[in-house]
């Protein structure tokens, strides 16, 4: 009887786990103030460069070799 018990009650174990960690984060943990006392200057937004990406090396195996070799276009 047990065994079926666990399995089907798990899920809302885990919801109400869920829901009251929601409720602890929103109730018990402080809230940051709305202007931090030493909150340094923004500085203003400057996109970074792209990434340069580095040439992949040329990879020259037999099956490569093998596999161009072949037809695409039907039976032969």
């Amino acid at each position: 009887m047990y065994a079926l018990i666990v399995p089907a009650s798990t899920p809302f174990v885990l919801l109400a786990a869920v829901m009251g960690l929601s409720w602890w984060e929103d109730r018990i943990l402080p809230t940051p103030s709305a202007e931090p006392v030493n909150a340094p200057a923004e500085a203003p937004f400057a996109p970074a460069a792209p990434a340069q990406l580095a040439e992949l090396p040329l990879v020259e195996t037999a099956l490569t070799r093998e596999v161009a070799g072949r037809r695409t276009d039907g039976p032969a």
